[in-house]
């Protein structure tokens, strides 16, 4: 209903038919996604004039193709991000903003002072229209509306709740904490046992980890398991050169907060955070500290110090730090 075929493209290592459920299952999962695309009118900025471009929605934002419907990346603009727009659908949008139809949506800012910040869009029927926005919400509020419908139905007998599982990587905005220690697990509500549930979870965590054996038996040492532990991450990728770094941030979509992690190929023993930022993209190095027999990585020259990759990432997620912005959206080892 939500999603015509003629709208909607998967990944290309996804070869069979993709069931229903499956299509929900790839808005939830952070390394395949499907891909929206069409054409909607735009209502150029500062003017009263519309234009009609073929548009394609990704998980890092919306963007129209300069050169007909090509999707290569010299071709994509970018348009808008949702993390920081709340989408609204328009009911007048024809007879007020003279669009060329009535099926109008837009994004507003959410630090817009007025209505000249507004992102119009219109399509040409109710289906489309339907088709983008649900596709925008799902990828903004995915998570968030997974645990609602969960929720709903853990409660009641004889209801078997949607067979899909979550793989996306939460942002902030959605996270939910959880608390699996009974025989039920339960959201915890109080934010300040969130927190300290949260910590408590980390440290034990780390103190676990140090105590792994190695293939001789012997426990592992905390500075070789800060070493090791990011290589599962999704946002790392292991020994990719610089160009390769680039080419992969460009599929993914030059918008602000674009990263991934990689090994430096210049010194083996450090890692380089590249990220995009104002249509550029910008690497900056890691540098190992070994400090009182401790091993510690930082970006600011020891200023802030961090025990491995996780906990590095995981901060600059959150503040922006030496960083020209936070660190949004992570480009997956599968290239999208």
């Amino acid at each position: 209903s939500f999603f015509p075929d003629h709208m909607i493209s998967f990944p290309s290592e996804t070869n069979a038919a993709v069931s229903h459920s499956g299509i929900l299952q790839m808005f939830l999962s952070s390394s395949t996604y499907p891909e929206i695309h069409g054409y909607l009118h735009a209502k150029e900025q500062g003017k009263k004039s519309w234009k009609k471009l073929y548009f394609v929605l990704r998980r890092s934002g919306l963007y129209f193709s300069t050169k007909g419907t090509s999707k290569e990346p010299r071709h994509l603009q970018f348009f808008c991000e949702f993390s920081n727009s709340d989408m609204y659908m328009s009911s007048t949008s024809k007879k007020i903003s003279g669009a060329p139809t009535n099926y109008g949506f837009c994004f507003k800012p959410n630090k817009s002072g007025g209505t000249r910040d507004l992102k119009q869009l219109c399509a040409d029927d109710e289906q489309s229209r339907t088709c983008w926005m649900t596709a925008v919400r799902l990828l903004k509020y995915g998570m968030q509306l997974y645990q609602n419908y969960m929720q709903l139905y853990q409660g009641r007998s004889g209801c078997s709740p949607l067979n899909v599982t979550p793989m996306r990587s939460i942002s902030e905005n959605s996270l939910v904490a959880m608390d699996f220690s009974g025989h039920r697990s339960r959201i915890i509500e109080n934010p300040t046992e969130a927190l300290s549930v949260a910590v408590e979870e980390g440290l034990a965590w780390r103190k676990r980890g140090c105590l792994r054996l190695n293939s001789h038996g012997s426990p592992i040492a905390m500075s070789n398991m800060g070493m090791s532990i990011h290589r599962s991450q999704s946002w790392f990728h292991h020994k990719i050169s610089r160009e390769e770094a680039q080419r992969l941030i460009l599929q993914h979509g030059l918008v602000d907060g674009v990263f991934l992690v990689r090994d430096s190929q210049s010194n083996p023993k450090t890692f380089v955070l590249s990220l995009s930022h104002g249509l550029k993209i910008k690497h900056f190095q890691i540098v190992p500290l070994e400090d009182d027999g401790k091993l510690f990585y930082t970006l600011d020259d020891g200023h802030t110090r961090f025990t491995d990759l996780i906990q590095l990432v995981e901060f600059y997620q959150l503040n922006k730090g030496v960083l020209p912005c936070k660190l949004k959206h992570y480009c997956a080892r599968i290239a999208l």
